[in-house]
């Protein structure tokens, strides 16, 4: 998967999951472990706490890519050096990678956004405000000839 935050990522990789995909998900893990984001630790801990979880992910993606399982990694993955890293590993643990791109209109992302921030669950455990969003935009280098899937939506 790779999108800007509100982009659809989840509710995409949730749908692999229903077809018997492993869904593995940074945002989900720190909820699970840490709880809530600046109010179970403290918001200037999150970038060290999804970096533990991240590399936790890492080797759980090559050991269920070596037992032959299908995963879908649902990480925003804005840049290009991320997500070439993730196809080495991928490729060395037997896997085939497959770049969903989810390509949305920034005012349809704001919207989206906004139901988001509203929830209580773990897919908001890291509030986006329009200012975290403008920086993740302007941050965000959009797959180009890298075999990406672009999927387009304004629902």
């Amino acid at each position: 998967m790779c999108g800007i935050a509100g982009s659809g990522k989840t509710t995409y990789a949730q749908r692999l999951e229903q077809q018997g995909f492993e869904r593995l998900s940074i945002d989900e893990e720190v909820w699970r472990r840490f709880g809530r984001y600046g109010v179970d630790y403290p918001a200037a801990d999150y970038d060290t706490l999804s970096s533990l979880i991240e590399a936790d992910l890492q080797e759980s993606l090559s050991e269920l890519l070596e037992q032959g399982r299908q995963v879908v990694v649902d990480f925003s993955f804005r840049h290009r050096s991320q997500r070439d890293h993730y196809k080495r590993l991928i490729e060395r643990a037997g896997g085939t990678w497959r770049l969903i791109y989810l390509d949305v209109e920034p005012d349809e992302l704001r919207r989206r956004l906004v139901r988001r921030n509203a929830r209580v669950d773990a897919n908001a455990a890291f509030p986006i405000t329009d200012e975290i969003l403008d920086r993740y935009r302007n941050d965000f280098e959009a797959p180009q000839d890298e075999g990406e899937e672009t999927v387009s939506s304004d629902r």
